[in-house]
């Protein structure tokens, strides 16, 4: 069975099952570039707006550093505590280019998956280091992808790069009668130029790696015919048993049925298609209630057994044909009815006081 699954094509679309099964192991269509330009964007962004500042933070925090260690002996005792000041300067400083980032590569995660927590994704697992294995991932599909993609970023971020400062080369030679912070501030709008327009190309980048992880992930989740059947018959039943319960349960609920008929006070009938037995029982019953009902083979067999056990068949075409459809087994008769029966469990009632007065 197995080998005839693998040697069929992979033709039908995934079900719901499928695809709960596999964002469960954590196999999703996401692409990493698409976090990559996330976070690469929201940190211009925040340099566009907060360098000037963040710059200046730096500055002041580097002379109190200079004046510290141009003031203080640095021994054994007191390098520890330096260092943690040092450190909780600059976290400062970082952390709201930290915080946005990280918001931004969450994000974009969250963009494309939902919110996904799986431990599956990261159990580990021996088959990732079989070397077999291994050589065969490392010439995949996914792989050769993944290294054509990389040579493209690194070709287009050298084009860029190489056409940015091919442009500026007549300003290069004025910055030798430039301060060291004309010079910095160059440098520094060259970087954001560059950054800026790498930035673009690879939100184009990113936009087709994720159609295309969309495509991948839509082909891997595809299955054979015969992957939908075995997944109907785990997931609804196999259809054979399904229809041997159904079965068994229609017999076990006519023999209850006609179990029932000897209780009956009177049977109605088509007067050969149809049978309904009713039985009322004033103390108990609010108004008449079909025990038993049936058409053509069952219907034979619930006078078959009513006469066996002298319960009255009446001939009523009509009512036989509306209580047959209108009521259900166990049902009670509705009210525009009561009339009808009540003359039939009336002339019932009649013939067996007439035979108890004649016995």
């Amino acid at each position: 069975m197995a080998e005839n699954i693998n040697d069929q094509e992979k033709t039908e679309q995934a079900t719901p099952k499928r695809r709960e099964d596999a964002r469960r192991k954590g196999k999703v269509a996401k692409s990493r570039e698409v976090a990559s330009v996330a976070i690469l964007s929201a940190g211009l962004v925040y340099f566009y707006f907060s360098a000037g500042t963040m710059l200046q933070k730096m500055t002041t925090m580097m002379r109190h550093v200079f004046s510290i260690s141009a003031s203080t002996v640095i021994s054994v005792d007191n390098v520890q505590s330096l260092t943690l000041e040092m450190s909780y300067q600059l976290l400062l400083i970082l952390l709201p280019l930290l915080l946005i980032v990280t918001v931004a590569g969450l994000a974009a995660n969250m963009l494309q998956v939902g919110v996904m927590f799986s431990s599956e994704a990261i159990t580990p697992k021996w088959s990732k280091v079989d070397p077999i294995k291994g050589f065969q991932r490392l010439f995949s599909l996914q792989s050769i992808v993944e290294l054509v993609k990389n040579i493209l970023k690194m070709l287009v971020v050298g084009f860029i790069a190489y056409l940015t400062i091919s442009r500026e080369v007549q300003n290069f030679f004025p910055l030798m009668d430039q301060d060291v912070w004309g010079i910095l501030s160059y440098i520094g709008r060259i970087s954001f130029k560059i950054v800026l327009s790498i930035c673009w190309v690879l939100i184009i980048l990113a936009i087709a790696d994720y159609l295309y992880q969309r495509w991948e992930h839509e082909r891997s989740l595809k299955m054979t015919k015969q992957e939908v059947k075995e997944e109907y018959k785990h997931t609804e039943g196999d259809p054979l048993v399904k229809s041997r319960i159904r079965r068994l349960q229609r017999e076990i609920a006519r023999k209850r049925m006609m179990a029932a008929v000897p209780k009956a006070d009177v049977v109605i009938t088509n007067p050969t298609h149809i049978a309904v037995a009713l039985r009322y029982d004033h103390e108990s019953m609010v108004a008449p209630t079909v025990i038993a009902k049936g058409s053509g083979y069952i219907a034979e067999k619930i006078k078959e057994v009513a006469a066996q056990n002298h319960v009255p068949v009446v001939e009523n075409k009509p009512l036989a044909q509306v209580l047959n459809k209108m009521v259900d087994i166990n049902g009670v008769i509705p009210e525009n009815l009561y009339r009808a029966v009540a003359e039939v469990l009336a002339y019932v009632y009649g013939r067996r006081n007439l035979q108890a007065q004649g016995g």
